[in-house]
């Protein structure tokens, strides 16, 4: 099965990348989390990347 960079539907706290990113890196999404606040990441690239970034498949 082919990994998809998708956002999470069951790991998410506002859209879900963090969790998506999580997922397909085989990490844990509170890790990713701590390193995009760490990174300076601000909201706007964050909303930018939600947008971007393919919804969960149903």
């Amino acid at each position: 099965m082919e990994k998809k960079l998708r956002r999470s539907s069951t790991d998410k706290w506002i859209a879900g990348v963090c969790g998506g990113i999580a997922e397909y890196l085989g990490t844990s999404s509170a890790l990713i989390r701590i390193l995009t606040v760490l990174s300076g990441v601000g909201i706007i690239a964050y909303l930018i990347v939600a947008v971007i970034m393919p919804g969960p498949e149903d």
